[in-house]
Parts: structure tokens; sequence; C-alpha cells
């Protein structure tokens, strides 16, 4: 009897041991699951980063110059969710050698726009233009380096920002389509200027660089590209307080400040794996919705969670809310920080009909927006790729507006495309947009 019951212990306790993992597996698993959580927490800072290294390698651009969209968007232009109904100036700005200067120019009959300044965390500084600091009568933004103790002159406005860099995106307003117009809203774009605070007294002349015609692709890699760009971050900037607990968690992704990133082969293996899962994690979240709808029986929902809108335009001041994972998420279809949502523009986003199911690309929907919709400059609504949250590639269209003349005579507006994902953006107050209706499938 002892014979038969040490030979069974004998064998459960070797098969105990073939089930223990080795510590290769050990660090495959933990790097994994490390990856899943850097990709969610540095969204908005990868994000930014994609759009900054497009400017530098695909365009003329450069930091302290001004890249613009010369005619309305079209899928050249693949950043997330934009608006095709406005036109685009990027301003990026680094301040390691000093306060820079964003000067804009007063609303006035030959122009206005809607602007907004953020950090490389796409954390809101200010909200600029009509219904920004400035009220529409102009200003001279001052964006103020972290730790700057010096006192800023009068006549600006200070802007203090906790990382070095970030960028302002200026949308300057069209009344409509037309050829006229829209070389009136590019004039009126032209006259912001940015230059460092140091050169204030004879500021250098700002460059522009018309990116229309230029393939720019800002959409979310979920392969172990992300991680490089996620290491310039680290390496550029200053680690913020209340992110100093990823200090190690980056480490063990071969992340450290100061250090090179050269991942082996094996680790580029595990970290392959933690940015698909996130990203099967973040598809998941967006398909569920972002709750609650505006009513029992619509679709119809704000394109950001309330807890992150409240955290962001309070510069994350609450130290019991740090909502990374509805930030990871909103950074993964979207970019930009608005200071004021609501006052500018506002935002609507469906992903589903009426009867609750996903938009099907290859259906035809029909969406009626009624006449006299409440807004002081236009609503439009945009269809985007469901997958990459940009403009559908060979589409005609990309959106449909009220400052086309043609929709003024049509009360119901129909939307076709291969796969769509939907949103109605509108300025509020002075424009209005619609947020995108999302594909099901992409183009």
């Amino acid at each position: 009897m002892r014979a038969v019951f040490a030979a069974i212990f004998a064998l459960l306790f070797a098969t105990a041991q073939a089930q223990q993992p080795t510590p290769g597996d050990l660090e495959r698993r933990l790097v994994e699951r490390r990856a899943v959580e850097a990709v969610i927490w540095g969204m908005p800072a990868v994000n930014y980063d994609l759009m900054l290294q497009e400017m530098l390698t695909k365009t003329p651009g450069k930091v302290h110059q001004v890249i613009y969209w010369g005619r309305p968007l079209d899928s050249k232009n693949q950043t997330l969710t934009p608006n095709p109904d406005a036109l685009y100036f990027m301003a990026f700005f680094n301040t390691k050698d000093g306060p820079i200067v964003l000067d804009l120019p007063p609303g006035d009959a030959k122009g206005s726009f809607n602007g907004n300044i953020v950090t490389i965390w796409q954390m809101p500084l200010e909200d600029a233009g009509l219904l920004g600091a400035d009220k529409g009568k102009g200003g001279k933004y001052l964006v103020l380096p972290p730790g700057y103790k010096g006192k800023p002159p009068r006549g600006y406005i200070p802007l203090q920002s906790d990382t070095f860099g970030g960028y302002m995106l200026l949308r300057s307003n069209l009344k409509s389509h037309g050829e006229a117009d829209v070389a009136s809203s590019v004039a009126y774009g032209k006259r912001m200027k940015i230059y460092p605070l140091s050169q204030a007294a004879h500021p250098p002349a700002t460059v522009f660089n018309d990116v229309k015609d230029i393939g720019f692709d800002s959409t979310i890699r979920y392969d172990a590209s992300f991680f490089a760009h996620l290491d310039r971050i680290v390496q550029t900037e200053p680690w913020l307080p209340r992110d100093r607990a990823m200090i190690d968690q980056l480490k063990s992704l071969g992340i450290e400040k100061g250090k090179p990133y050269r991942p082996d082969e094996a680790r580029t293996t595990a970290l392959t794996a933690g940015v698909q899962e996130a990203r099967d994690w973040l598809e998941r979240a967006y398909d569920a919705g972002l709750p609650p709808f505006f009513s029992p029986t619509s679709r119809w929902t704000f394109p950001a969670p309330p807890e992150l809108i409240k955290s962001t335009q309070s510069g994350y001041s609450d130290t019991d809310a740090y909502p990374t994972d509805l930030r990871g998420l909103a950074y993964s279809y979207a970019y930009i920080g608005i200071k004021r949502l609501g006052a500018g523009q506002f935002y609507m986003i469906s992903i589903r009909d009426k009867d609750g199911d996903a938009f099907d690309g290859a259906r035809t929907y029909r969406l009626t927006v009624p006449p006299k919709a409440p807004v002081e400059q236009y609503w439009s609504v945009t269809a985007y790729d469901r997958q990459t949250h940009a403009l559908i590639r060979g589409m005609p269209r990309a959106s449909r507006s009220s400052q086309i003349p043609e929709m003024q005579s049509r009360r119901t507006p129909m939307v076709r495309s291969r796969s769509i994902s939907g949103r109605i953006r509108r300025p509020a107050k002075r424009r209005i947009g619609c947020p995108p209706i999302r594909r099901a499938s992409s183009s």
C-alpha cells in the first residue's frame, strides 16, 4: 500500500513540476502584460508622436513651423477622426530652449478659427479663437516650459506646460467649400505666427507648408513600433509625478531614460503580443459604446466619457482619479484636447444603427438633420473607417455639412459607404460638427 501511495505521490509531484513555468515563460508573460498596460497608458503621447514623426519624415514641415491642409480634407489625411469642413493648421512646438509664442489673429470679416493648444499628453492648456481665452480678439499665447521661474511679460496669455513638447491645432472656418472661400480661409490661417519669446522684438517670418497632396498617416500602429514611439517620449520629456509608477514598468520592456532602446527578438515577440492584446481590449471597449446614450431610443452619445473630460479639463488635479483606461480608449480613435468642450465645438458619435446593430458598409443609411439646427456656424457629419478611425479611402466625399448649398434643399441626406462609423460635429454657438458614422469593416 505504501509503495502504491509513494508512486502516486511521485507522479503528482512530477506533474506539478512539469506545469511550473520556466524563468523564460515568466519573463515573457511579464513583458506581455506590462506591454498591454503601457499601450493603454501611453496612447495619447504615442498618438502625438505619430503625428510629429509623420510631419518630420513625410512633409517639409519642422517644429516651430506650420503645416496646413489647403483644401477640405480628403483621405490623404489619415489622422484620427478629423473634420473635413474646416481647414486644418497644425504647429508643433518645443520649449526646451525657452518659452514659445503662438501669436494668433483676431476673428473678423476675413476669417475666424477655433483652436486648441495641448501638451504631448494632449492635455489642453487652453482653447483659442472665437470661444477661447482671447474671445476672438486674437492674442499672444505664451507656452512656458516645465519648472519655469521667470515672470511672463505683460500682454501675453501665459500657459504653464508640464512637458517641453506640444502642438496647436487651428481650424480655420469655412463659409463654404467654394474656391474663393477656401482661399480666404487659407489666407486667414496664414496670419498666425509662432516664434521664441527671445525673438519677440523682431519675430522671424513663420514658415507655412501646404501638405494637402501628401499622404499623412498617423493612425495607431498596433505592432512593436508602438514602443519605439513611447521610448522617444521617455527620452525627451520629464517624468510627471503622477506617472512615476510607470518607470519600472517600462524598464521591464527595455524602455529606460538615458539608455538606448534595443529589444531583442524574444522581447519584440512579447511586445507584439502585448500591443495586439491591448488593441483587442480597446476595440472591445469601443464597440461597447460610450454610454449613456442621449435617450433610450438614441444611438448617439458623447465621443468621450464624462469622467475623462472632467479630469482633462482640470489637468488631472483630482488626486483620487486618473482615468488612464478611458484616456487610452479616447486617443485610440481621436486626437487633440479641448479645454471647454461644448463652447467652440460640440461632438456627437454613433457606431450603431437605430436597431442597435453595428453599421454595415454594404448597407445604405439615411440620416435626417432637422431644419434650423441650433448652431451659429455650421454642422457637419463625417463617416470614418471603423478599423482605422480615419477618413475612408476611396470615397468621393468625406462629409456633408450645412456649408454646402445643395444640402439646403435636402432634408434627408443619405450616407453610403463600404464601411462606416459616424460622428457629428457641431461647433456650439459658433460652429457645429458631427461625430463620425463608424464603419463595420475597413475599406
